[in-house]
């Protein structure tokens, strides 16, 4: 009887991306994903550690399992990711029936630790302090045939306060432009036709080695590959972020008009205690040239309410420029102590009472903005890379889904035509604050959708074969 795995992912689309190659190095291994979650025979961790609640998120999961495991020691646990970084010891002393804790630099020893674990009959714990490969030597099992991610670089050269991911990813180490532009090409001759960059500060690719312009450069020549019908890329920094970036959103079609770009805070005051070295004119600044050259591209971001020594003027101030930023999307999040971070240790942290009231104001403020800029779309075209994951048909509404070019959720009527990893053209009817809504109006089947078939055709096999799917897809905040 072959072993069974369950990976489950916490955190950003890095740790996604991570979750990939965790999956294939245990297919690798022999291992086949569980076909019931809860009867799996080995249950994997891939955690983070920005927020609190991520660590509340994990230690809940697992005290869960531990009846499991008491009732069957033959299950194993690991922990990786940030959070695995951060609390090498503190996991086991808390779940002493934890297998095996690795972290983020050495993802590639996951099989070889459970084989030592089983064998020996004791947890076992390997954190490196530096990476030592590229994960992007390491093999993969994409959660989705048409769509994938590419990582420019891995670690962090920045010193914000609040942040704790530099001392657990690392220092900023790139790869050549030859190497990601392989991996592009290669993906894209296996029919992904959507693939995003990922880096902690991507337009900082290239500065270490004095390679002005690099990212930009990068864009450029991903740009040119056959197939390739969709390029994003995330996230950037807006200290770092350079107008030939921007120019090359405008001239290159297959590189998106969306563009996620954290602000954090509104004020200045606490952009300064943050140590984002930028400020707020700069950042509209950025805003205003990008819409200059792209007047349809919608911008996303992200924003920290409650940072110690938030007033509640800082705070109006972080209303006032997302009124004139009109993001299409926010993410925001209540600041949390990072143990470690300077932030941890300021004095003036701002009641949790406080930084709740904030939050949820500042929720509905944005709600309210994102309603407008949806609205605005009412009676455009959009062209809708049908989803893999989210985008199974709705049978109440009869409906489907997937992202426009600027990446917004849009609904749209069944057209049987469609597969996942084709592209339909919606005509916008409808929008909330989340999602358009609209009708297809036609039809564009692709080599992603062909791609999608032929991982469908082969699930479909593998179950028949086996008795249980191919592929496990864990949960993502998109």
């Amino acid at each position: 009887k072959q072993r069974t795995y369950e990976v489950r992912t916490f955190g950003c689309q890095m740790n996604v991306h991570d979750s990939e190659r965790l999956t294939g190095l245990l297919e690798d291994a022999g291992y086949v994903a569980a076909e019931n979650p809860d009867s799996a025979d080995i249950v994997v961790f891939n955690t983070c550690a920005v927020r609190e609640n991520a660590d509340n998120k994990l230690y809940g999961n697992l005290s869960f399992l531990a009846p499991k495991k008491k009732a069957n020691p033959n299950l194993q646990i690991a922990v990786g990711g940030c959070l695995a970084q951060k609390d090498q010891d503190t996991i086991i002393k808390k779940a002493p029936y934890v297998d095996v804790v690795f972290g983020t630099h050495n993802v590639g020893s996951l099989p070889i630790l459970l084989e030592r674990a089983r064998i020996e009959e004791e947890s076992q714990i390997e954190i490196l302090e530096a990476l030592e490969h590229f994960p992007s030597t390491l093999p993969a099992r994409r959660f989705s045939a048409f769509t994938s991610w590419v990582s420019v670089s891995v670690g962090c050269n920045n010193t914000c306060t609040f942040c704790i991911v530099p001392q657990l990813r690392g220092k900023e180490k790139d790869r050549s432009a030859e190497d990601v532009l392989k991996e592009m090409r290669a993906l894209a001759e296996q029919g992904v036709i959507e693939i995003t960059l990922l880096g902690q500060n991507v337009n900082a690719y290239g500065v270490e080695a004095g390679e002005k312009g690099a990212f930009a450069n990068l864009l450029r020549e991903a740009g040119k590959i056959d197939g390739l019908e969709r390029i994003r890329f995330m996230s950037p920094h807006p200290r770092d972020f350079t107008d030939d970036v921007i120019e090359v959103m405008a001239t290159t079609p297959n590189v998106m008009p969306h563009l996620h770009m954290p602000l954090q805070s509104g004020s200045n005051e606490i952009l300064q205690s943050m140590r984002r070295s930028y400020r707020t004119d700069k950042y509209l600044g950025i805003l205003e040239r990008v819409r200059t050259a792209m007047p349809h591209a919608m911008i996303t971001t992200d924003i920290i309410v409650g940072f110690p020594g938030e007033t509640e003027q800082n705070f109006q101030e972080t209303i006032d420029l997302t009124t004139a930023a009109q993001f299409s999307a926010a993410y925001t999040y209540k600041y949390s102590i990072r143990p470690g971070t300077p932030a941890g240790v300021m004095e003036n942290q701002v009641p949790e009472d406080v930084v709740g009231e904030r939050y949820t104001r500042l929720h509905q403020h944005l709600e309210k903005i994102s309603l407008a800029v949806n609205q605005a779309s009412v009676g455009t075209r959009h062209k809708v890379l049908v989803s893999e994951v989210e985008g199974r048909r709705d049978q109440v509404q009869s409906r489907m889904r997937g992202r426009t070019e600027d990446f917004r959720l849009a609904h749209f009527d069944i057209n049987t035509e469609a597969r996942p990893g084709d592209i339909v053209d919606v005509e916008i009817t409808e929008a909330s604050s989340h999602y358009l809504i609209g009708n297809a109006v036609g039809v564009t089947r692709t080599r992603g959708g062909d791609a999608h078939e032929a991982r469908t055709a082969e699930v479909s096999k593998t179950t028949t074969t086996l008795g249980i799917p191919r592929v496990g897809i864990p949960g993502v905040r998109s």
